[in-house]
């Protein structure tokens, strides 16, 4: 491995991820070059020097409204390809999404195992370590790879604000103006807790003896019914006689 601290290069539209990337590494994004020629070819390479560095190329192999998959899959695996020619200690493809990982076995006659072939293309290239996150079928990825085949669990990423510092061992907590004050939301909040209160009240003060309130029960509900029948009518004392 070598000594000299690692390289990280964002191709395309993943070029924010990798500079993310690089901030929680404490490292300068790597610097290159992506030109696009008429005929529909494109070429990317390397402005740093990466002889005898380790190398981590990102690019997610998504479709999107500038390339296409296999724009970006060829792409990937050029650049990848031209760093081996320079020189890089150990290349390590980071593939947030891995394109045709879907088709990991057969369901018809004469269907392409297309795991497989992706595979077998980014080893032709010199890759030696590919990194995946939520893959389709871990047990297909990591058999398709003769190269160590690393994969990330979503699931346990945490969302990072960008426009405060929270602190990340403090759940709930926010330490900055941007989300401890918010007076509209508040004030929302309390007219709504207000207007809730009202319609519960008259709702409680327009039932009769008859429809006794909600949560009461059964036996205060029999209770109501038998005070009823025990008083007599208006105009009739309790004895009996008219008054």
């Amino acid at each position: 491995m070598s000594m000299i601290g690692p390289l990280v290069f964002g191709l395309s539209e993943s070029a924010p991820l990798a500079r993310d990337i690089c901030e929680c590494l404490a490292t300068p994004l790597g610097a290159h070059e992506e030109r696009d020629f008429e005929d529909g070819e494109h070429k990317a390479r390397a402005l740093e020097n990466v002889c005898g560095r380790d190398v981590y190329v990102v690019q997610s192999l998504y479709s999107d409204a500038h390339y296409s998959v296999n724009d970006k899959l060829c792409r990937t695996l050029f650049f990848i390809g031209s760093l081996r020619d320079a020189g890089a200690a150990g290349i390590t493809a980071v593939l947030p999404y891995l394109c045709y990982a879907r088709k990991e076995r057969r369901t018809k006659s004469c269907d392409p195992v297309t795991t497989r072939y992706i595979a077998a293309l980014f080893e032709a290239v010199g890759v030696d370590r590919v990194i995946a996150v939520d893959v389709h079928n871990l047990a297909a990825y990591e058999n398709a790879f003769r190269v160590p085949a690393g994969h990330l669990d979503a699931s346990h990423a945490r969302p990072v604000c960008r426009q405060c510092t929270c602190d990340p061992r403090r759940r709930g907590t926010r330490t900055t103006d941007h989300h401890r004050h918010r007076p509209a939301v508040q004030a929302r909040r309390r007219r709504t807790r207000t207007a809730s209160h009202g319609a519960a009240h008259r709702t409680d003060a327009g039932r009769s003896d008859s429809q006794p309130a909600r949560g009461r029960g059964a036996r205060g509900s029999r209770r109501a019914l038998s005070d009823r029948a025990n008083c007599p009518p208006r105009g009739v004392e309790p004895g009996g006689h008219a008054s």
